[in-house]
């Protein structure tokens, strides 16, 4: 066993060298930016005592309730690791020591699948070193700091394998549906997609668990049931808040959402690329001598059909809308997914089929070594093994170190620019943080923002790294006005009102491309501000469009060129209506139906107040994104609010000096919810014991009535 163990451990140490510079502080250059953000938010949250899942989230698509639409128990539990250690350092961690260790998770999993230790431990050896075409599987250039950042993704390749493995043991043997329940609800909740995973091999691993074919499906049926009630605090909040969580629109259509099909995905899974990308197929070679033997073995071999089945789902999600085109739209929530994701699957189906292969390949060598070599030493036999794994998987991490030096030197460079650079950058965050009152513009992936930088990381995202609320760094939530600001013009003055902008930061001696005065020089880095935009503004409604959350960003497009919000003019939206629009009205030039008199807001408590004077009834349009649990009061009178276009809070206000106040109240039935998930657990804990009580039970009182009929009971001798 030591053995076995020593080699996961070997995996594991490699990583923990290698991946060492995760450990420092550095502006990201991928998502990692954004669930860092995240995981401030939440321990700043939960510092206050307020629930990051009811919290408005602002910082990003124009606010969101971001931690209920997105997967966000990761942040929550590294945001309460960030109340002792500081929130950015329990990110850094977090990231480091999941992404080392994963080789643990890969290794008790195959165990689950009645892999030997030898077999387990090869799938172990084997995990640090995926790397595919797609670069977001389970492989270090889906999350280091070169990589792509899919952070929540990391979290959830832990609990798959497990989940996957123990619910298996509960489908074959009866036994483990606590932790079968409980790791595939926590899969659920750390990672969307990956749930979908954990979730979908219940439907058919009955089928091949051997009979009785009705016990296999009661216990699959017990899973499933369960896990849906476990993680119901995630599923039901999301489905009764569907309504106001776009789609990405810009990426519809592409390989990224709809899956590269399945004529790319076998491409890529035969020719290596899925498992061994840029380098000899090693990983490959393995997986294809498992899967080869687990066929062969089908018949007799109950795990390996499991391990071939699960294969099979993974390539069928992977697969996506591009082969199936609409029958994907069976599986619930299908129009949210990103099938690409979904090779993360494969991957790890393929690795665990890898791990039989090599042991079986490891022990006919032995056993032909050890048969035609004389006085052979059995003890030398491991030892053997070892050096020739190392030497087979030369390619793997020969490529793999490279990588490895290649991001730390990347890391370092980052830091010596944060230093540099970023210090003044910095210099004029302070000017806005200390002024507020509006949004800060510095360019978009799509147009001059992706070369305007701080070392490697576009200025944007380093403001998102500094928690400025920002205009640019697009389509990073759900939120109804993330895909209005893909086409936010900046050449629009109309468009800077619309979304709250106030400042700009430009490179040194560029003209703004709208009227502002310069603020602040902070060496290759100027500050300009807007006059007269903020948060909250005036005006009248004038016309109705039609929107939903499919098309919203579309149906914006004529609005954002139009310049009707430069004059206070705004369009109601009749939204879930999917009706075609006419013309946009034509509004002649003339001052605004109201001003601002004073403005507060505070969008991280999910607040804003404004002073409003208007010459006629109109009203006041707080530039946050629409969602139900915005409230208004005018003049401490509760009234309704409306969504004005693209998908803005706004609430109707009468002629004269108004006192505005918007509140953002989040999703209510958290507490219920939990308490549903937790009994659900309970319930399953305890349902062996009472099972085993009763069944006590039944035997004590049959075991009066068995002794009555014995001939040498002591009723019978008196």
């Amino acid at each position: 066993m030591w053995w076995a163990w020593s080699i996961v451990a070997a995996a594991v140490g490699w990583n923990l060298v290698n991946l060492r510079a995760l450990t420092l502080n550095v502006a990201y250059f991928n998502d990692s930016t954004v669930h860092e953000q995240m995981v401030r938010f939440a321990t700043a949250q939960l510092r206050a005592g307020h629930l990051p899942l009811t919290s408005w989230f602002p910082f990003l698509g124009e606010g969101s309730p971001q931690f209920l639409h997105y997967q966000s128990l990761p942040a929550i539990l590294t945001g309460l690791a960030g109340l002792a250690a500081g929130p950015d350092v329990a990110f850094r961690w977090s990231l480091y020591l999941l992404l080392s260790l994963w080789p643990i998770s890969v290794y008790v999993a195959a165990r689950a699948f009645g892999a030997g230790r030898p077999a387990a431990a090869a799938s172990a050896a084997m995990a640090p070193f995926l790397m595919s075409a797609t670069g977001v599987g389970y492989e270090q250039g889906a999350y280091v700091w070169m990589g792509y950042g899919v952070w929540t993704q990391l979290w959830a390749s832990w609990t798959l394998p497990l989940a996957w493995g123990w619910s298996w043991r509960a489908i074959r043997d009866g036994r483990g549906y606590l932790r079968a329940i409980g790791l595939t609800a926590l899969t659920v909740a750390l990672h969307f997609e990956t749930g979908y995973l954990a979730l979908s091999v219940l439907l058919v691993w009955p089928f091949v668990a051997g009979r009785p074919l009705v016990t296999r499906l009661g216990r699959a049926a017990v899973l499933l049931g369960g896990s849906l009630l476990a993680s119901a605090w995630v599923i039901v909040p999301l489905l009764t808040q569907r309504p106001w969580a776009t789609v990405n629109e810009p990426l519809q259509g592409s390989g990224l959402v709809n899956g590269y099909g399945a004529r790319q995905v076998m491409h890529w899974l035969l020719s290596g690329q899925l498992l061994d990308s840029g380098r000899l197929p090693v990983v490959t070679v393995f997986a294809a001598l498992g899967l080869g033997l687990a066929w062969l073995a089908w018949s007799s071999d109950v795990d390996a059909r499991a391990l071939l089945v699960a294969l099979g789902v993974c390539l069928l999600f992977a697969f996506g809308r591009t082969t199936f085109g609409s029958l994907i739209d069976v599986i619930p929530g299908s129009a949210d997914l990103f099938f690409r994701r979904f090779t993360m699957g494969v991957q790890l189906a393929a690795l665990l089929l890898a791990g039989r292969g090599a042991a079986w390949l490891a022990a006919r060598c032995v056993r032909l070594l050890e048969a035609r070599v004389p006085r052979w030493p059995t003890g030398l036999s491991p030892a053997v093994v070892l050096v020739a794994a190392v030497a087979v998987l030369a390619p793997a991490w020969l490529q793999l170190g490279g990588y490895d030096r290649q991001d730390t030197a990347a890391i370092a460079a980052q830091r010596r620019a944060d230093s540099s650079e970023g210090a003044d950058v910095d210099r004029l965050i302070a000017v806005i943080e200390r002024d507020g009152g509006g949004r800060t513009y510095a360019g978009m992936p799509s147009n001059w923002g992706q070369d305007f930088t701080v070392g490697a990381v576009p200025v944007f995202k380093y403001l998102d790294s500094r928690d400025v609320d920002e205009v640019g760094y697009t389509l990073r939530t759900a939120s109804l006005m993330t895909d209005p600001e893909y086409f936010f013009d900046d050449r629009d003055p109309a468009d800077y009102r619309l979304f709250g902008i106030r400042y700009l930061i430009l490179p040194a001696r560029e003209r703004p491309p709208v009227p502002a005065r310069l603020a602040m020089r902070s060496g290759p880095y100027w500050l300009w501000t807007i006059n007269g935009d903020g948060y909250v503004q005036a005006g009248q409604i004038v016309g109705e469009i039609s929107a939903n959350r499919t098309n919203v960003g579309t149906r914006s497009v004529p609005l954002l060129g139009s310049g009707l919000a430069a004059d206070g003019a705004y369009l109601g939206v009749r939204y879930g209506s999917g009706g075609a629009d006419g013309p946009l009205p034509t509004v002649r030039s003339q001052s605004s139906a109201g001003t601002i008199i004073a403005e507060r807001a505070d969008l991280n408590d999910g607040e804003a107040s404004a002073t409003v004077r208007m010459r006629q009834p109109g009203v006041a349009v707080l530039s946050a994104s629409y969602d139900p649990g915005w409230t208004a009061t005018v003049n401490g009178r509760p009234q309704p609010i409306r969504m004005v276009a693209p998908a803005l809070v706004a609430v109707d206000v009468p002629a004269g000096t108004d006192h505005v106040v918007f509140r953002y109240h989040g999703y209510g039935d958290y507490p219920e919810l939990l308490a549903l998930s937790a009994l659900t657990l309970v319930m399953v804990a305890a349902a062996p014991v009472c099972v085993r009580r009763v069944r006590r039970r039944r035997d004590a009182k049959g075991a009066p009535r068995a002794a009555e009929g014995r001939p040498d009971h002591p009723a019978d001798r008196a």
